[in-house]
């Protein structure tokens, strides 16, 4: 009996004796400013901005390999990287420098080359992984598949 009254005596005196001083009269300003410093450069993410975000290549013959070049640059404040780029279908082929660093200001370029499948009014779409705020930004190709002539 005599040590559970003395435990509680224990217990009584450390939370009465811990909790006079007010904490937040602790905190120093400078750590306050420093950390929300740190924060906020954790939330800078680097954009990708395309000079152009679609491209048509008119009228193309059935099976005729073409290829255009899109430039981006890098207008946030943050290194750009580009982890991936992958197309709606294998007839679509994107070409990039994977997992290349681009500084902020600096430019890229992405090739994409189509080889013709389809009739008609075709349109194709490039998703980039990037990291970005989205992480995810889309570029498209269009062409207009004219039908082989000796298919007639």
């Amino acid at each position: 009996m005599k040590k559970a009254i003395l435990m509680f005596a224990a217990v009584g005196a450390m939370l009465f004796t811990g909790c006079k001083d007010n904490a937040s009269d602790k905190v120093k300003a400078e750590n306050v400013e420093a950390s929300a410093e740190r924060d906020a450069k954790e939330t800078v993410y680097p954009e990708i901005t395309f000079e152009e975000t679609e491209f048509d290549f008119g009228n193309i013959a059935k099976g005729t390999n073409v290829e255009h070049v899109f430039k981006f640059e890098n207008t946030g404040n943050a290194p750009l990287v580009i982890t991936n780029a992958s197309s709606s279908c294998g007839c679509t082929v994107p070409e990039y420098h994977k997992n290349e660093t681009i500084a902020p200001g600096e430019t890229g370029e992405m090739l994409v080359k189509f080889n013709g499948s389809g009739n008609g009014q075709v349109t194709k779409t490039v998703t980039v992984s990037a990291n970005t705020e989205s992480g995810k930004e889309q570029i498209k190709i269009k062409a207009f598949v004219e039908a082989d002539e000796t298919a007639s």
